[in-house]
């Protein structure tokens, strides 16, 4: 079942944004407390307006801007139209699906550059300064942007029991105890 592994946050669309193409690469980091596998991700944008985001190259990578490198590709995204800032921009989310990649518990890094538009104009990664470190390769440590990796958690790895099913275990075990301690007088 696929649930948000990692999360940096909500879009904020009046702060500023990253190009994430015409040669700038950005990349964000994001920790996985277990060994998952992300089949996506959804980040934010600012685009010109009426323009839509086509493609992003990405990657998974152990450093910023490279190290290993886990997966990669070129991904077409889904563009939905949020809101118009401040500045006149389109602020859109952008979903990327259709990946598979197995990773262990740890931190890794997300790149995303060489973006595409149906007007060929630039597109921004939106800043929220998030939890992770971020980077932009041509300015080196900036604030952090919003996205988030969707996927499956493997084993270890789940939601916290909500307080009613963690209160129907104890019942259980206490009843179960009762049992055994009357068989037992």
């Amino acid at each position: 079942m696929a649930q948000y592994l990692y999360d940096n946050g909500p879009v904020n669309g009046t702060v500023d944004a990253w190009t994430i193409n015409f040669g700038y690469t950005v990349s964000d980091t994001f920790t996985l407390n277990a060994a998952s596998t992300p089949i996506g991700f959804v980040f934010w944008a600012w685009e010109f307006p009426g323009d839509t985001a086509l493609t992003v190259d990405w990657s998974f990578t152990s450093a910023e801007f490279g190290g290993t490198t886990f997966a990669s590709g070129t991904a077409s995204v889904r563009d939905s139209f949020i809101s118009v800032n401040q500045y006149g921009y389109d602020i859109d989310q952008l979903t990327v699906v259709g990946l598979n990649v197995p990773l262990s518990a740890g931190t890794y890094w997300l790149n995303l550059q060489n973006a595409t538009t149906v007007q060929g104009n630039p597109l921004y990664w939106d800043e929220n300064s998030g939890p992770s470190m971020a980077s932009e390769s041509a300015l080196g440590t900036i604030p952090s942007e919003a996205f988030a990796i969707q996927g499956a958690c493997g084993s270890g790895c789940g939601q916290t029991p909500e307080p009613g099913t963690i209160l129907l275990l104890l019942s259980g075990a206490l009843a179960v105890a009762g049992h055994v301690r009357r068989q037992l007088s």
